[in-house]
């Protein structure tokens, strides 16, 4: 079994051909990227000089996920991120994205612990199942597929919850949950 809590070791051959220390085999970028997403944190690292090698790869997922047009970061972050290469001792840009991603995984670690608390008593309100699936891609989408699942137990075991059959009845929930809304304004 893995151990999660350290960082996944990848090296570099002289070759370039990426290598998993864990599993033994040859890996690509997009497969360190899918590592990521699920929460890994790697490190690459050069076989024969030892040099970590990680932010380069990184910026590379970056750059190739921006090239096939997927849009990583806004143009003007971009270039806000050039400009603070050219401020003398690096400007505060590194810091204040190391606190921006610090405090949006702490928000939603707050926020799926908050729904846990009172999910009980909210998985019977009509209409909760449509929300939570809205909220639960909202959360997915924000953190690049990093997001954690709300424990709340499933109407029927065994399906997924946005099963195309389980569509109308989503639909139906949330139009009575409008209803109920409307009219309590």
């Amino acid at each position: 079994m893995a151990d999660t809590d350290k960082p996944l070791l990848i090296k570099r051959y002289a070759s370039r051909r990426l290598y998993n220390t864990e599993t033994s085999d040859y890996v690509t970028l997009e497969d360190i990227a899918g590592f990521i997403r699920e929460g890994r944190e790697v490190k690459i690292v050069d076989l024969k000089s030892g040099d970590d090698l990680t932010r380069q790869y990184l910026l590379q997922i970056i750059a190739e996920h921006e090239s096939r047009g997927e849009n990583v970061l806004p143009v003007n972050v971009l270039n806000d991120l050039v400009r603070s290469y050219m401020i003398p001792g690096g400007g505060v840009m590194p810091q204040f994205l190391q606190s921006s991603f610090d405090m949006l995984r702490e928000s939603q670690s707050k926020m799926v612990s908050n729904m846990n608390a009172i999910n009980p008593m909210m998985a019977q309100m009509p209409g909760f199942e449509a929300i939570k699936a809205q909220q639960e891609a909202f959360m997915k989408a924000m953190t690049g597929g990093i997001s954690q699942s709300w424990s709340a137990p499933s109407r029927e075991e065994g399906k997924e919850e946005n099963a195309p059959e389980d569509l109308e009845e989503i639909k139906k929930q949330l139009a009575d949950l409008q209803s109920k809304l409307s009219k309590l304004s």
